[in-house]
């Protein structure tokens, strides 16, 4: 009788945070760090003055954390099952209010070679952004704002 192939499971090393405190590229970069790694790529992502040419003041996030933390988990197996020398995946998020030039996602991979590693860190962060259920509000300077799904990309005006 033949078994079933194993299923890729989460690595114990990866990391996945989402907090209301700033975060730190160092301690990322430490995260995704191994002695078999040829590359760690880091991709940070910060609260720009303008959307669409609209000035920005500042940006809430807000998140649904354990479906979030759950996104982030299934993002590093399906890593792991197309990138399979993936060493280290590490998702970090920010919630809060936000203001301009303030890292909001910090995304790591660490890989013995850079090509995998690019990659990986690119799909983590393009899947993140469609499937995890994060918000963020945008406060213009003319003091309107607007909730974005960063998920499902879907908008919603606010008065």
């Amino acid at each position: 009788m033949k078994t079933a192939p194993s299923l890729i499971e989460q690595d114990p090393r990866d990391r996945f945070t989402i907090t209301f405190a700033p975060l730190s590229l160092d301690e990322v970069y430490r995260l995704a760090d191994d002695p078999a790694n040829g590359a760690v790529v880091v991709m940070s992502g910060t609260v720009r003055n303008q959307t669409d040419g609209k000035p920005v003041v500042f940006l809430e996030y807000q998140a649904y954390e354990p479906m979030a933390i759950a996104i982030f988990r299934q993002i590093a197996v399906q890593i792991r099952q197309q990138w399979p020398d993936v060493n280290r995946v590490v998702i970090h998020h920010r919630t809060g209010s936000l203001k301009i030039g303030d890292t909001s996602v910090l995304v790591a991979v660490g890989c013995p070679h850079r090509a995998e590693a690019f990659a990986a860190c690119r799909y983590a962060i393009d899947t993140l952004k469609h499937n995890a259920p994060i918000w963020k509000k945008e406060h213009w300077a003319d003091g309107s704002s607007h909730w974005v799904s960063i998920g499902a990309c879907e908008a919603e005006s606010v008065p």
